[in-house]
């Protein structure tokens, strides 16, 4: 029989590894429920009013009551040019500096998502800013960079830095493509290099910010490990998986869960969905939760206030009431704090 005094060290090693443990689980980061509501600067300046229950109320406490806490940006680098994302200049710099600070006075975290283009940059298109038209590989991959720290730095000046950034939007077939691509890669080599050089900005202005490459086929496991499986191969080094999931491109959720269990397995980054909307609401907030070993970091829903093209609005009516689906997510914060997940 081991006297107290045998047992002393004993307990001693287990209280230490017990309160290891703890301070693991508690410092482990709050699953995102990020959302991207780029549209609401421009609906407000329109006259758009939001409300929850009847009651008017600011937007972002409304978000920040249904349990969100993290709000997505685009960024355009001229969207006044011809053909650009908008002739009041919404989404570029200024207008986005501007909101930067409304989400961060709010206590939300912020994703950048950085289109490197004058206009919507998506798998069927990505429009090389008009100020970069005519420039060589090299001279393409020094903009990107100087872009990138010239506006991480703006952010950093008024203290709204990023906590993560996108470099590009939705790049699973390339982007700042030359006149006559399109949709696929034809050279992974100065892709990378573009990659390389707004990562390497990213890492200059602030290594605390996190960089997302974000591709849009979140229900192909074979093209998302095609891409990151290059990516790597030739030494772009980034932080986290980002993936678009839509029902009427992507598949179903089914898809989406084989898809990143597989990319869980196979790379060491974290995973969020930074692109989804209804009817799959919940369904894809419990397939990224559900990742084992905490390499699920959650998800961002596209735009909830708007859709473009009179499509329906995911969880606000287009004059502002909150929908039902908006109810979601509280129940999802109350149900994934108390359900353990396997593996983590």
């Amino acid at each position: 029989m081991k006297t107290h005094r045998q047992l002393f060290p004993i307990i001693g090693i287990f209280a230490a590894l017990f309160f290891q443990s703890l301070e693991t689980c508690t410092a482990a980061e709050p699953f995102i429920f990020g959302a991207d509501v780029s549209w609401v600067q421009q609906q407000e300046n329109e006259g758009r009013k939001f409300s929850c229950g009847g009651t008017n109320a600011d937007f972002f406490a409304i978000m920040r009551d249904h349990g969100f806490n993290w709000i997505r940006l685009r960024i355009f680098n001229e969207p006044k040019n011809r053909g650009g994302y908008s002739r009041q200049g919404y989404c570029d710099l200024p207008h986005t500096l501007a909101f930067a600070k409304r989400v961060k006075a709010a206590g939300f975290k912020l994703l950048l998502d950085f289109h490197y283009s004058d206009t919507w940059a998506d798998p069927q298109k990505q429009i090389r800013p008009l100020a970069w038209r005519n420039l060589d590989d090299a001279a393409t991959a020094k903009a990107v960079g100087d872009y990138t720290r010239e506006t991480l730095a703006a952010f950093k000046a008024q203290n709204t830095p990023p906590e993560m950034v996108q470099i590009g939007n939705e790049i699973a077939n390339g982007f700042l493509w030359r006149e006559g691509e399109t949709n696929h890669l034809k050279n992974f080599d100065p892709f990378c290099a573009n990659l390389k050089s707004g990562i390497a900005a990213v890492r200059e202005t602030d290594p605390k910010i996190r960089v997302m490459l974000h591709v849009d086929c979140g229900g192909s496991n074979g093209k998302s490990r095609w891409f990151f499986d290059n990516v790597i191969k030739r030494g772009v080094n980034f932080d986290v998986i980002g993936l678009s999931f839509y029902t009427q491109w992507h598949g179903s959720p089914d898809n989406l869960k084989s898809n990143v269990t597989d990319l869980a397995k196979r790379y060491e980054q974290p995973i969020i969905v930074v692109e989804y909307s209804v009817p799959t609401i919940r369904e894809v907030n419990d397939i990224v939760h559900g990742l084992p070993n905490g390499k699920g970091l959650g998800t961002f829903i596209w735009e909830p206030t708007g859709w473009p093209h009179g499509d329906n609005p995911a969880l606000f009516e287009k004059d502002g009431r909150a929908k039902p689906e908006l109810e979601l997510y509280p129940q999802m914060s109350r149900d994934y704090s108390r359900v353990p997940i396997t593996g983590r």
